[in-house]
C-alpha cells in the first residue's frame, strides 16, 4: 500500500494540531512534516518533497496565494487550500483556485464551530484524490500558463480580474425558449471562467450553473465571474426569473431547479436531501429540465470527482430535443463526472474545455 506524505502549514497551533491528528489516523498517509507561516512552507515543501499539502491562506511573512505560487512554480504538487468559511476571505480563496490550488476544504475556527468529523471524511477524501488522480502537474501547467499572462510586468504579482463596465449590464425581457444548463466540482471555477468569459453579452439563453463548492463561495464565485464576463452573472435565488444572458449559480447549500410560471421560468432552491452526495446537486437541476421540452435544452457537464450529473443527462437526453456536452479527459481536472455520463451514453458532444465555450455559441447564438 502507498503511503503519501502530506506538509501542513497553518499558523495555528491548534490547527496543525488537529489536522495532524486527523492525518495520522489514516494509515495511507503521513505527516511529512509542518510549517507555521508561508515562507516556512515554501522551504519545507523543497525539502521534505510532499506528494500533497494542505494550505491556509492567512499566513505571516508570506501568504497563502504567494505560498501556493512559489510551491507550484518551483515542484508542481497537488495543495488543498484549508479556509474558514469567513465571507471576506472567500475571494482570496477563488483566487487560490484560479491560481492552481486543488481544492478548498472548509477549516474549523474552533473546537465547536463545525463538526470535525464532516471536516476529516471531506479532507481525507480530497487528499487521497488529489494525490492518486495523477493530474497534479496537468493542474499546475494550465493554471501557471493563466497566471503568467495576468502576471503585472513590473511588480510580478497577480493582477485582479477583469472590470468589463462600472454601468449595469443589459437586461433582456424577451422570451426564454431556449436554455443552457452546466454542472461541475473540483477544478470548475477555473473550467467557468473559461467557459463563460467568451459568451457576448447578447447570449440569447439563460444559463444555470451548479458547482460544488461550499455556502458563501458560490456568491463570492458569482460576483468574481460577473466582473470578468459579458453575460450578467448572480448567485441564484428563490423566485428569481431567469432571462437572456444571465447566468445563475446555485448557492451552497440549496438544490437549484427550474419552473415555469404563467409562461416565464424562474428559479426554484431548496434544501431537499442531498442527491448524488451532494447540495446543489446538478442531477437535480438536469432533471427539472426534463418537464420543459418546449425549451431547446443544452446540458454541460465538467470537471469533477463522482458521478453527480450524469443520471440526470441521461435523462435529460432521452426526453428528446437535448444537446448534451461533456469536457473531454484531456483537459478535466478530474475526469470523474464527465465519464460516468460517456459511460451512460448520454453525451452527444465530447469537448476539450477550449472547445466548449464556441460549440454553445454555435449552438444558442447561431442556431
Amino acid at each position: 500500500m502507498n503511503v503519501y506524505s502530506v506538509l501542513i502549514a497553518d499558523d495555528s497551533y491548534f490547527m496543525r494540531t488537529v489536522i495532524s491528528g486527523m492525518i495520522s489516523e489514516d494509515p495511507r498517509f503521513r505527516v511529512a512534516g509542518t510549517a507555521k507561516n508561508g515562507k516556512e512552507a515554501v522551504e519545507k515543501a523543497r525539502q521534505l518533497k510532499p506528494d500533497v499539502i494542505t494550505l491556509d491562506i492567512e499566513m505571516p511573512e508570506m501568504n497563502g496565494i504567494a505560498a501556493l505560487e512559489a510551491i507550484m512554480k518551483e515542484q508542481p504538487v497537488p495543495i488543498l487550500i484549508l479556509s474558514s468559511f469567513a465571507r471576506e476571505g472567500s475571494q482570496i480563496a477563488l483566487q487560490a483556485l484560479e491560481a492552481g490550488a486543488f481544492d478548498i476544504v472548509p477549516k474549523p475556527a474552533g473546537p465547536h464551530s463545525i463538526d470535525l468529523t464532516t471536516v476529516k471524511k471531506d479532507l481525507m477524501e480530497k487528499l487521497l484524490l488529489a494525490v492518486e488522480s495523477g493530474i497534479g502537474k496537468k493542474y499546475v501547467t494550465a493554471n501557471l500558463q493563466k497566471t503568467v499572462s495576468e502576471k503585472d510586468p513590473v511588480k510580478g504579482n497577480l493582477k485582479p480580474p477583469p472590470i468589463r463596465s462600472s454601468t449595469p449590464k443589459p437586461r433582456s425581457d424577451q422570451p426564454v425558449d431556449q436554455i443552457v444548463a452546466i454542472g461541475t466540482s473540483t477544478g470548475g471555477p477555473r473550467a467557468l471562467q473559461k467557459v463563460l468569459v467568451p459568451l457576448p453579452a447578447s447570449f440569447p439563453a439563460p444559463l444555470l450553473i451548479v458547482q460544488h463548492m461550499p455556502a458563501h463561495f458560490t456568491r463570492s464565485l458569482a460576483e468574481r465571474l460577473d466582473s470578468m464576463c459579458e453575460i450578467r452573472v448572480v448567485e441564484g435565488e428563490d423566485g428569481m426569473k431567469v432571462e437572456r444572458g444571465t447566468a445563475y449559480i446555485a448557492p451552497g447549500g440549496y438544490h437549484m431547479v427550474l419552473f415555469q410560471s404563467k409562461g416565464s421560468y424562474y428559479i426554484s432552491l431548496n434544501q431537499d436531501e442531498p442527491c448524488s452526495g451532494h447540495r446543489p446537486s446538478v442531477d437535480k437541476l438536469f432533471q427539472s429540465l426534463t418537464a420543459f421540452p418546449e425549451l431547446k435544452r443544452h446540458a454541460v457537464l465538467m470537471t469533477g470527482m463522482g458521478s453527480d450529473g450524469a443520471k440526470g443527462m441521461r435523462e435529460l437526453s432521452e426526453s428528446g430535443a437535448v444537446v448534451t456536452i461533456a469536457e473531454s479527459e484531456e483537459t478535466c481536472i478530474v475526469y470523474g463526472m464527465p465519464r460516468a455520463a460517456v459511460g451512460m451514453n448520454a453525451v452527444t458532444h465530447l469537448l476539450p474545455l477550449y472547445d466548449i465555450s464556441s460549440k454553445l455559441i454555435d449552438l444558442v447564438v447561431k442556431g
